[in-house]
């Protein structure tokens, strides 16, 4: 019989397209790591994996075992995990990828989690949307939070979650007024922190502005919004965060945060999850935390 721990194996090379990676998160050497691979191809009677010098990818045999494999290892943490809910335990830990975006949202849903869960941690990890999907379906993430635009939904499952829209969180000082609402145009006139070019928040600001014929300042990027916002506190530029940010955060009294409009902008968060396996505990007790059943 097929051992659950070369199917591990197999799901792990697949992950890390390397080797000793794969080995490492299996707690075996590489020649261990190799050996269990050719084991697996000798029981299976068939080449799972490209050779080379160096990892050159699965063979169309490996890659429709490797949805097998991922599928049987789902199928066995929802058994294990079954057991342990019929005695009223969700226990475990269940990892959440999450565009930078949705960061103060995710932290809100671990604190809704662990009050009616508390053997269950939640490990919230940031990544771009498509990093996301990719880690969802090969199992790096148990869940996903992203744009519901693009996302592949033959092969993953989304609920919708809330609507994001956007701030102008600017320094008191370079701020177009103190209170009310800011335009996209007076957005554009103030030096801004924005995430970098490759990013889908970035992509989505960029687009709003080319749409409304504008330039924008950018006079810095970042991968996430502590740096922005550090840098509107301190009063050296502006940023534009999702309004969930504000329900999360504590405004220092130099910055001010004004809704835009002119045009309203908003774009669908939702919650993505394996579609070949998307009930076991863990995920229904995410979902039950974020309103979703």
């Amino acid at each position: 019989m097929v051992d659950l721990r070369d199917l591990r194996c197999l799901t792990a090379l697949a992950r890390h397209k390397h080797f000793a990676r794969a080995a490492e998160e299996c707690g075996m050497s590489q020649p261990a790591f190799s050996m269990r691979i050719r084991n697996l191809e000798e029981r299976l009677g068939t080449a799972l994996v490209k050779r080379g010098n160096r990892f050159q990818g699965l063979t169309a045999e490996g890659e429709a075992i490797l949805q097998h494999a991922r599928k049987i290892l789902d199928d066995v943490r929802a058994l294990e995990q079954d057991v342990r809910a019929v005695k009223g335990e969700v226990t475990g830990c269940l990892t959440l990828g999450a565009i930078p975006t949705t960061i103060a949202y995710a932290a809100q849903l671990a604190i809704r989690l662990r009050d009616s869960n508390p053997g269950l941690t939640l490990r919230i990890v940031s990544d771009t949307s498509l990093g996301i999907q990719q880690g969802v379906d090969d199992s790096t993430y148990d869940a996903g939070l992203t744009y519901s635009e693009g996302v592949s939904t033959d092969l993953l499952k989304l609920e919708a979650l809330y609507q994001e829209r956007y701030v102008l969180l600017a320094p008191r000082t370079l701020a177009p007024r103190d209170s009310g609402v800011a335009t996209w145009a007076e957005a554009a006139k103030v030096p801004l922190c924005l995430l970098e070019p490759h990013m889908q928040n970035r992509r989505i600001l960029d687009q709003v502005f080319a749409d409304c014929g504008l330039q924008p300042s950018v006079i810095s990027e970042t991968n996430g919004f502590t740096a922005a916002m550090v840098m509107a506190v301190h009063g050296m530029a502006a940023t534009i965060v999702p309004e969930v940010y504000l329900e999360a955060v504590v405004l220092d009294g130099g910055v001010v945060a004004l809704p835009l409009e002119q045009p309203i902008v908003e774009k669908s968060v939702g919650l993505i999850t394996p579609g070949r396996n998307p009930n076991i505990p863990v995920l229904q007790a995410l979902r039950r935390a974020a309103d979703l059943s």
